[in-house]
């Protein structure tokens, strides 16, 4: 029986065949991936100029909409005591939590600040330590919660309230001291004795506008006054009792005659957390 063997030339001859195929495969396959990644690079270029003609087609979105959403980032929670010389909050801060309150403030005139420090001085010597108020004003609503999204239309309605009030002035010459709702801080005051009248119609319509959103209304017969230092703890007594009156006294005793505080209440103003809002009268 004849058996044949292909000669070692045949061999190389298929291998070569055979090589040859496979390097066209691979060849093939090379193009089709190329052709798949210019195919995506081509898809995700179309995909990109479709967003960026959307971003400048699409219209801005307006600043009482996006003031909605910051509210974190501006009030920040900070319940450290210490952080506010030794001050303790009259409600649990919450986010979204914003204190408001209605005022006038007090720009201080020639020779208040003098006698401030003179009259801390007194104090200190009665070992009561005074710190002077930050901004000095009139309230006149109590300090009540607002949620942020309440803010713009509570303000309205101060202003639609307030719209035919007059401006006026205040005057204060006698010194009183009073304590907050929770008897956690004393504060020395002036008491206001020229503007009452008004004063009280402005509280009316500060009152409407809190019954409006179910918060607190002001004081019944309020004792109207304009803050000037405080200090922690409640101490109005001893203060009554050890050095009042001497206090008092230079306030009488003032380098033209008896010191009398003038509150020019032209423009209503209301702070809500970090933001204060102007109403003007007429």
């Amino acid at each position: 029986m004849l058996v044949s063997y292909s000669s070692s030339s045949e061999e190389e001859t298929e291998h070569l065949r055979l090589g040859g195929n496979v390097t066209k495969r691979k060849q093939s396959w090379h193009k089709d991936d190329n052709s798949l990644r210019k195919k995506h690079k081509s898809e995700e270029h179309t995909l990109n100029a479709r967003e960026e003609d959307d971003s400048k087609s699409r219209l801005p979105v307006p600043g009482s909409v996006l003031d909605m959403f910051t509210e974190e980032n501006e009030d920040p929670l900070t319940d450290d005591s210490m952080q506010h010389g030794g001050r303790i909050r009259s409600f649990k801060h919450e986010r979204g939590n914003w204190a408001t309150y209605v005022y006038f403030p007090y720009i201080p005139e020639e020779g208040f600040l003098e006698l401030l420090d003179e009259m801390t001085e007194v104090a200190a010597s009665h070992s009561f330590s005074l710190t002077h108020t930050d901004e000095f004003h009139l309230s006149l609503s109590k300090t009540v919660v607002l949620r942020h999204h309440w803010i713009q239309p509570f303000i309205q309605s101060l202003r639609t309230g307030l719209t035919h009030s007059r401006r006026f002035i205040c005057l204060a010459e006698k010194l009183k001291v009073y304590s907050n709702d929770e008897r956690t801080r004393m504060f020395l005051a002036m008491e206001v004795s020229t503007g009452q009248a008004q004063l009280l119609e402005l509280v009316k319509a500060v009152d409407s506008t809190m019954e409006e959103f179910n918060l607190d209304t002001f004081y019944k017969n309020p004792s109207f006054h304009i803050s000037l230092a405080w200090c922690v703890g409640d101490c109005t007594e001893h203060i009554r009792k050890k050095c009042l009156q001497e206090l008092q006294g230079l306030v009488d005793s003032h380098e033209d005659g008896p010191f009398l505080l003038r509150l020019d209440c032209q423009e209503l103003r209301c702070k809500a957390g970090n933001k204060t809002f102007s109403i003007p009268l007429h």
